[in-house]
């Protein structure tokens, strides 16, 4: 330590507040004898004041004799009380355990009760396809908070912008889940996505990007459709040297060369459906909704996956609300959808025609390809793939945060046991973001974030939609409350 540094901070005539100039004018009075016992007094009052001061900054919420899920072991686990100082989980007792409850704390009667860790979100968007309807992140924040969402990530979008939507969300726990980063889409020349990508053709030239993306603080690094093999491996090599988890939404880079090339993550079922196609079959009609997910290169490349944990995001939602069947009665007039603001839902069925969606063909061929997407779905969980929980919202008929729920149902509908699909969306999820200390669980030292049902959803996973209210970072938040800060219009 410089040797300033260390004059300047034990000088206790620096000013540092109102304290520090009247202990320093006490000891100026004082005998030089006894210089050295006030100074000790006085330090130790001024201690004891900064500790009580920030005792009585720190609320206390305790949750009392609920059932708590618990990621881990799969299980719901009876009678457990939380109790949370300011934003930190400090303990979770049994029945059994005596809890000192402060005498000022919020108490919740979780009898009856079902407490999950904060749900989180893999794969949303804080600005693309929400600038092109006018509405900007923070507008739909607080629908990723009312559905029990407390952290997303933000997986490929305009890094200022997105970056912003990350500060104001972490400035208002209130009302907004937590937002992790990611690099805009890494793509070919002209990227796919103008508004959110970034042309990166030159396999010498990602360690220069690396720098500058690293200085945003991104958690994560996608690769996109049009990225080339070398520079997709350039891109996985320099983010593993860098700390950073890897993840692809493929197209000219196969599934194949980019699991062999160390990626960490595929996004999108397509990303895995596409690469385990017989070329023979390829020419037959309607062949995706008819493949047979029994074949030699699917069972090798969901060997592969399974081998090497690489962690596949089926997204469901986007495939069955915007690509494939966006004009079914059921998918279309979805009650989620009316929760996100009006421009967005204006903007939903522009954005459609644009795309070229629904995809597929004809409806029943499109159901067919969707049924199949769901049975590889299933096939990977049982093969021991790691799968996360996102949704692309807020993409048509994907709204923010309650299609979280949607997506849950879709992979329970799959075959994945529920249990399975709350650890993916919870402490699966928060490994990836590498925040497994921090997130995903219920258990002291972890942050304050809890989504309480009234029903159990290891019964029924759409009783995750059963919210009596959300904790985030320690704060106490009613969805009813959330919901009127989301625009009408």
């Amino acid at each position: 330590m410089p040797r300033s540094a260390v004059t300047a901070n034990t000088n206790p005539t620096r000013k540092r507040g109102s304290e520090s100039i009247v202990v320093g004018k006490l000891i100026d009075a004082m005998p030089r004898l006894r210089v050295g016992l006030v100074w000790r007094i006085a330090s130790t009052v001024l201690c004891l004041t900064v500790v009580s001061t920030v005792t009585a900054a720190e609320p206390t919420v305790v949750v009392e004799r609920c059932s708590l899920f618990d990621p881990e072991s799969g299980k719901m686990l009876p009678e457990r009380t939380i109790v949370i100082r300011g934003t930190q989980i400090v303990r979770v007792s049994a029945a059994d355990e005596v809890v000192d409850v402060p005498t000022d704390a919020t108490r919740i009667d979780g009898r009856g009760k079902f407490a999950l860790p904060g749900l989180i979100d893999a794969h949303v968007h804080v600005v693309h396809v929400l600038d092109f309807a006018h509405v900007t992140g923070d507008e739909v924040l607080p629908l990723y908070l009312a559905a029990g969402v407390t952290s997303i990530r933000s997986t490929g979008d305009e890094l200022v912008a997105a970056t912003l939507v990350a500060r104001i969300a972490a400035a208002h726990p209130e009302w907004s889940p937590r937002v992790f980063t990611c690099s805009p889409l890494l793509d070919a020349d002209p990227p796919i996505h103008r508004d959110v990508g970034h042309a990166i053709t030159d396999a010498a030239k990602v360690p220069a990007l690396f720098d500058e993306l690293t200085r945003w603080n991104v958690t994560t690094v996608k690769i996109y459709a049009g990225t080339s093999r070398p520079v997709g491996k350039a891109i996985i090599d320099e983010g593993h040297r860098r700390g950073l988890f890897v993840t692809a939404h493929l197209g000219r880079y196969s599934a194949q060369d980019a699991v062999a090339d160390g990626v960490d993550g595929l996004e999108h079922i397509w990303s895995v459906f596409n690469y385990v196609i017989p070329p023979e079959t390829t020419k037959e009609p309607g062949h995706r909704g008819r493949l047979d997910l029994s074949n030699p290169i699917c069972e090798s490349l969901v060997a592969e996956l399974a081998k090497r944990k690489i962690h596949v995001d089926p997204t469901l939602a986007v495939f069955r609300n915007m690509i494939l069947l966006p004009d079914v009665p059921e998918v279309r007039d979805h009650p989620d959808n009316a929760l996100a603001p009006q421009r967005l839902r204006d903007f939903w069925p522009v954005y459609l025609a644009r795309t070229g969606c629904p995809q597929g063909g004809p409806l029943e061929d499109r159901r067919r390809e969707f049924a199949k997407f769901q049975e590889l779905t299933g096939k990977l969980y049982r093969a021991g793939v790691p799968l996360l929980v996102g949704t692309d919202s807020p993409e048509p008929q994907v709204p923010p945060g309650f299609s979280l729920h949607q997506e849950l149902e879709m992979l329970v509908e799959s075959g994945l046991p529920p249990a399975a699909a709350l650890r993916a969306a919870t402490l699966t999820n928060a490994t990836v973001l590498g925040e497994k200390e921090r997130l995903g669980s219920i258990a002291a030292g972890k942050q304050g974030d809890i989504v309480l049902l009234t029903a159990d959803p290891l019964h029924d996973i759409r009783n995750t939609r059963r919210i009596e209210l959300v904790i985030h970072s320690g704060q106490v938040c009613r969805q009813d409350v959330l919901l009127k800060r989301v625009p009408k219009q």
